[in-house]
């Protein structure tokens, strides 16, 4: 990976949901190496201490239990943010789970909801708290989580693509609302990335659809989750500056569009 301006984010302050493990983690590490506090939001209490631990030597770092479907628990976290670090200059929508991997029509509908309310409401939902925060101040940025599973469709995961679908539609229609603003908004599309969303699938399928997804990818691997971090960061620093609205792709050459 190349090096990261350390001071690309220099002193701004980021929330990133699901921040605990995974992509999260990595982006939140990418932000304080860029010279961010970061406020890690994620539903899982233990994980979280855990992130929280590993990541204090690097800057200041702060944890909020947060479920993001839930309104309250968002309001009451993005205000202790805008209280302790004066404003919220950077929200990196990353909190997701995978789903069930059968076909639609096994889907029950309260599977259904929940991986639309985590994936797709949940994102709107901090939206709904933090964008006024960042239109008082003119400036922000939004960092949406898709998927290349948003644009294409993934068979046996009806669910998740189309919550990553309807995040792609939602940094679009938000990107233009606040084009003028300051606040820009844009989200990534990345190819698989062996993370623990895996151990969501059923063990007897977990093979078949690594080698399935591999099977797609021209570049033959998985996405590293740094390579998703640093373009992450890229989007939340000045550097990016006339782009709102849009999909940045990192699959590996699986879409090219």
């Amino acid at each position: 990976m190349s090096a990261l301006r350390h001071d690309a984010l220099a002193g701004r302050h980021a929330i990133v949901t699901g921040g605990a493990r995974g992509i999260g983690l990595a982006v939140a590490r990418r932000c304080l190496a860029a010279g961010a506090s970061v406020a890690l939001w994620d539903v899982d209490a233990p994980v979280l201490r855990e992130a929280q631990q590993a990541l204090a030597a690097l800057g200041t770092v702060t944890a909020e239990v947060v479920d993001v479907r839930d309104e309250a628990q968002i309001a009451r976290a993005a205000s202790r943010s805008q209280e302790r670090f004066g404003g919220i200059d950077v929200l990196v929508n990353n909190a997701g789970v995978l789903g069930p991997t059968v076909p639609a029509w096994e889907h029950t509908p309260s599977q259904w909801r929940s991986v639309l309310d985590i994936n797709l409401t949940g994102a709107w939902l901090c939206c709904r708290a933090v964008v006024p925060l960042m239109l008082a101040r003119r400036r922000g940025r939004i960092v949406n989580m898709a998927s290349v599973a948003g644009k294409e469709g993934n068979g046996l995961n009806a669910a998740y693509s189309v919550s990553k679908a309807g995040l792609i539609a939602l940094t679009k229609s938000l990107g233009k609302e606040l084009a003028s603003s300051g606040v820009l908004v844009n989200c990534i599309t990345p190819s698989a990335a062996d993370t623990d969303v895996f151990a969501a699938v059923p063990v007897e399928h977990r093979d078949q659809l690594r080698t399935v997804l591999l099977s797609r990818v021209p570049m033959g691997r998985f996405v590293e989750v740094d390579e998703v971090a640093a373009m992450a960061v890229w989007l939340a620093s000045d550097d990016c500056s006339f782009s709102t609205g849009a999909v940045f792709d990192i699959s590996g050459g699986r879409s090219v569009y």
